[in-house]
């Protein structure tokens, strides 16, 4: 059944005492609004030949902010209602002090729509969903005599958002996103190896449960584990490195992404700070975070602050150019807010994040790339991997990946690092192919203990000299 949409000042709130509260709590400050936020989301596992998860959660809540130069006071309750929302103005407001600043200008208003506003939750019945997961085991184990393990997992949410400014501005947006992924077991002679595959973005549920989507997901799940399984030992040492399209952009997004939020320059913690204008990429090297990307994971109408998103260039033909921004940091370094002012929920502050961060498309054919390496690898999958902020350094683990010897891409590797950081690796870039493609729809990133939905893309690239760790 369709849910009655969010309307906190219908249900429960007077927007015009609201907005009071709010002009009281900001009254010489610099900034701040209320933000209200209604998100349902279930999440279904089959796991083993059964159903092993089956959840939906419900939560609702608002977070009231004052801001004072460096300073912002945050509130937050799930309780919405007058008093609530009177108790966290007077915590807010000890931020702002005896007062002093100038309200900054409102966000400018957009009716933009990046995506759909239907309940991807009601777009199939439960039964149909289970099914739909009990097709796809019994589809995967039958691929390959091998199989001997399958999990698939179906989630979808819907986040209903409204944000108050002080001006009496007030901004809507409904937020859909659903994801299928699928992870496989292969067994032979002993030996196990796992391979997954999955995505989606904010979208409905209805293509993602269509027999010719989950059928392709399993069979890359399948495929990824049968490549995983006669793997041979990674080399080690220093070689050159080609990165697959796609989903690699993860090491873009973890090395040099992060290093551009604002936050991190306007403080000096970053090892792009204070070096606009300054080469920090090899020439060709263009880099961009576009929030403006329909139906795409880390895409937004508008940003947790009001702003709209906006396509950001950050390093243009190997120039360091901006830094993304959320409202705060824009008013402090003297710059325009650029749309990435993102918060997890109505219980976090909003701070500088990520959207869809994405290497520009270069010159090359990909197949030249990988023609032209004599000794190296070819990574095209990456799992888990930890950046250090402050200086770049990185530490990413291969999830697929290849031998390349005089051109030819060789036999798959197992237990391949990539270490190296973000600044060298950048300026060692030697070729940047034509195929720019976007991840399928899996990211999500982390900062200061706070998740959000980001994408990332890239072409084919090539990287000299970095580190790799293996185990041969």
């Amino acid at each position: 059944m369709q849910q009655p949409r969010f309307s906190p000042f219908t249900d429960a709130l007077d927007q015009e005492q609201a907005l009071s509260t709010l002009q009281q709590a900001t009254a010489g400050a610099d900034d701040g609004e209320i933000f209200l936020e209604r998100r349902r989301s279930e999440a279904l596992v089959f796991d083993d030949g059964r159903i092993k998860n089956a959840s939906y959660d419900a939560t609702e809540g608002f977070g009231l902010r004052a801001v004072r130069g460096e300073t912002a006071g945050y509130a937050h309750s799930t309780e919405i209602s007058a008093a609530a929302l009177n108790r966290a103005a007077e915590t807010a407001r000890l931020a702002v002090g005896a007062g002093g600043g100038t309200l900054a200008e409102a966000p400018q208003a957009t009716n933009r729509r990046l995506y759909t506003d239907a309940d991807p939750m009601a777009d199939a019945a439960f039964a149909v969903k289970i099914d739909t997961l009990r097709e796809i085991d019994a589809y995967a184990r039958a691929l390959d005599p091998r199989v001997v393990q399958v999990s698939a997992t179906l989630a979808a949410s819907l986040q209903e958002v409204a944000i108050l400014r002080p001006d009496g501005t007030l901004l809507q947006d409904t937020r859909p996103m659903t994801r299928l992924n699928v992870s496989v077991i292969v067994e032979e002679n002993g030996r196990r190896e796992s391979g997954s595959h999955g995505g989606g973005g904010r979208t409905g549920l209805t293509g993602l449960i269509d027999p010719a989507h989950w059928q392709a997901t399993a069979r890359e799940a399948l495929r990824i584990a049968q490549v995983n399984l006669s793997a041979v030992p990674a080399p080690a040492g220093q070689m050159d490195v080609v990165l697959g399209p796609g989903w690699p952009g993860i090491l873009l997004h973890e090395a040099v992404g992060h290093g551009l939020e604002g936050d991190f320059n306007r403080k000096g913690s970053s090892a792009f700070a204070g070096r606009i204008g300054e080469r920090v990429a090899s020439p060709g090297v263009t880099v961009v975070d576009d929030g403006t990307i329909p139906d795409r994971r880390g895409s937004l109408s508008f940003d947790d602050e009001g702003t709209p998103t906006s396509r950001t260039v950050l390093i243009e033909d190997g120039i360091l150019v901006g830094y993304m921004q959320d409202r705060q940091n824009a008013r402090l370094m003297g710059v325009a807010p650029t749309g990435n002012g993102r918060r997890e929920s109505y219980a976090h502050a909003p701070m500088p994040r990520m959207t869809n961060t994405i290497m520009q498309a270069g010159n090359v054919d990909p197949a030249d790339i990988l023609a032209g390496l004599d000794d190296g690898i070819y990574a095209v999958g990456f799992g888990g991997g930890q950046v250090d902020i402050t200086n770049g350094k990185f530490v990413f683990s291969c999830t697929e990946a290849y031998r390349v010897q005089n051109g030819k891409v060789g036999a798959p590797v197992k237990g391949a690092t990539l270490i190296g950081d973000g600044a060298t690796a950048m300026n060692q870039i030697r070729a940047i192919g034509t195929d720019l493609a976007l991840d399928p729809g899996v990211g999500n990133c982390g900062k200061a203990g706070q998740w959000v939905p980001v994408g990332v893309g890239q072409p084919t690239v090539l990287i000299g000299g970095l580190t790799v760790g293996g185990s041969a």
